[in-house]
């Protein structure tokens, strides 16, 4: 329900994992949540959010972080002091970032947002044949040829000066996110001046030569030289450097490249990427702890939900629910944080998908369905490197699994669903139902309350979380009361009559569900109450004083 329209029981979702041995990724192990670290590097963060970037130019994730290496060397041979390598650091992990905020209007001009991004490295960023590309593109998300030549008029009327504001744009709103995560003003400036390019041809165009930033100069030759080597090698590298110097390229820093290739290309496809950017991060390192990680977190999240109009504060809605929910429940302080800042970075896979599917107004074809699928799997890849984060991932990972085994990207069932996945899941699909779609307009609160509850008869999600998240979206709960080990009413029923010998099929007609159903709840029961037979459960019954009828607890 989180998703674009799919279906939470889709056949096609249903295979089990394989039963987990540890606790990682698509485990449910119910072990307190703990928080392990009370702060991170910003460089974790922006490393992280990085592979999002990537898949969002439609390059391999460790585009930006192998750029940053070459951008760091760089500065090592310009002789730069720690402020101003910082600058470069931090500037050669953000320069694209902006880049997201609009895709929505680059996805209505151009049909794929992700392909036109990925021209950049082609084209570059402007000339005839940068412009020839656009033309290309435009209106290629249409659904017919008269949808097509409409949005060429359109873009003729007014869409060009919407495209033509936007490389500036995105270099504007970098600046925004590196003002809010606290960073320098300096690195401000220079992911202003990204754009900008020697012989001033660059966006928004009013700097040229050493008037740029040399963190801007730098970052530019690194971002571009990384596509050239990783396609062409270092012959290809050079050659760009070459052919850019005195135009897009400071001199000074081409030149380096075609003397210094060999070394600023070194060891890139062997080094473990991920340290070695952590590992470079200068001295003047910028560390979050407690209140500052959660504002760098809901500064990312906030900034990730403007790549579409229709998730608009989503994130901060989402981690706002199920943190009150968490409290419902119980949770320690620290459990609650936990949830919240997994509630921030569940959906920052959605870097990766293109605007041409999370905006669409129609059904989704097999193929876009599989990439909306795989979006908690990206958000845990994005986090898992870093140990702080690892635990957000692993949460987020699981939020669209459902407990019958439909839900993805793992299709867990089960026990192996941790209940803070759950209580994520739950918050994730109220508060999206309650936000309006390209397909369909917002739902009230009790249509929504209503779609939560239908998931819970049928097996897709349980009570206790589902409850917990209604009462703190400010629903009226039905007074009811849990058996032990959190037995719903349902399930108490269930296993009394599990107890007393009967088959899934008996139980079935005895209670006018279907079998599956019925197989769902004996699975939830054992889970709970930690045993896998029936006569197991029949003693648990009877020290609990279940077996008479209309018992509860």
């Amino acid at each position: 329900m989180g998703g674009h329209g799919l279906a939470a029981h889709d056949a096609a979702a249903r295979h089990r994992a394989p039963p987990p041995l540890t606790g990682g990724p698509g485990r449910g192990e119910e072990r307190p949540m703990q928080e392990k670290a009370t702060e991170v590097r910003l460089a974790e963060v922006l490393g992280a959010l990085s592979l999002g970037i990537d898949l969002g130019f439609g390059q391999p994730m460790e585009h930006v972080q192998r750029q940053c290496l070459i951008a760091m060397r760089l500065a090592d041979r310009l002789g730069l002091d720690e402020r101003a390598r910082a600058c470069v650091y931090y500037t050669a992990l953000l320069v694209n970032i902006g880049c997201h905020s609009d895709a929505h209007e680059q996805a209505k001009w151009f049909g794929d947002d992700i392909a036109l991004r990925s021209g950049k490295y082609v084209h570059g960023l402007h000339g005839v044949r940068a412009a020839a590309s656009g033309v290309r593109l435009l209106g290629s998300g249409a659904e017919n040829v008269v949808h097509r030549l409409r949005i060429g008029l359109e873009f003729v009327v007014s869409g060009h000066r919407e495209v033509d504001d936007m490389i500036a744009h995105h270099a504007a709103m970098a600046r925004v996110l590196a003002e809010e995560l606290g960073l320098p003003d300096e690195t401000g400036e220079t992911l202003l001046a990204s754009y900008e390019q020697w012989d001033g041809g660059g966006w928004p165009g009013h700097l040229a030569g050493d008037d740029v930033p040399i963190g801007a100069r730098i970052v530019a030759v690194a971002e571009f030289t990384e596509v050239a080597h990783r396609m062409g090698g270092v012959g290809a590298a050079r050659a760009l450097a070459r052919r850019q110097s005195g135009r897009q390229f400071d001199p000074a820093i081409a030149g380096i490249v075609l003397i210094d290739a060999d070394l600023l290309f070194a060891d890139l496809d062997t080094t473990d990427t991920w340290d070695a950017v952590i590992a470079a991060e200068p001295a003047h390192a910028v560390v979050l702890s407690g209140e500052r990680f959660d504002a760098a977190l809901l500064a990312i999240a906030d900034f990730v939900d403007l790549k579409s109009p229709y998730t608009l504060g989503h994130a901060r809605a989402v981690a706002d629910l199920v943190a009150r929910a968490g409290a419902q429940l119980g949770l320690t302080a620290d459990e609650v944080r936990i949830l919240r800042r997994a509630g921030l970075v569940h959906d920052l896979g959605r870097l990766g998908i293109s605007n041409a599917i999370l905006d669409k107004a129609g059904p989704l074809g097999a193929g876009e369905r599989e990439r909306v699928r795989m979006t908690p799997y990206v958000t845990e890849r994005m986090l898992r490197q870093s140990g702080p984060l690892a635990p957000l991932g692993v949460i987020a990972a699981q939020h669209r699994e459902r407990l019958d085994g439909s839900g993805h990207p793992h299709g867990l069932a089960g026990g192996a669903i941790s209940r803070a996945g759950r209580l994520l899941g739950a918050a994730d699909a109220y508060c999206a139902m309650r936000e309006p779609r390209p397909y369909r307009a917002a739902l009230s609160g009790e249509a929504a309350a209503a779609e939560l509850r239908d998931d819970v008869i049928h097996g897709r999600r349980d009570a206790e979380t589902v409850e917990a998240v209604l009462r703190a979206a400010g629903h009226r709960v039905a007074a009811r009361r849990d058996g032990p080990a959190g037995l719903t009413g349902r399930e108490v029923e269930v296993l009394r009559l599990l107890a007393r010998g009967m088959t899934n099929k008996d139980i079935a007609a005895s209670l006018t569900i279907s079998a599956k159903t019925v197989g769902n709840h004996v699975e939830h029961i054992y889970a709970k109450i930690g045993t896998s037979t029936r006569a197991a459960a029949g003693l648990f019954a009877t020290k609990h004083g279940l077996l008479a009828d209309g018992a509860v607890v």
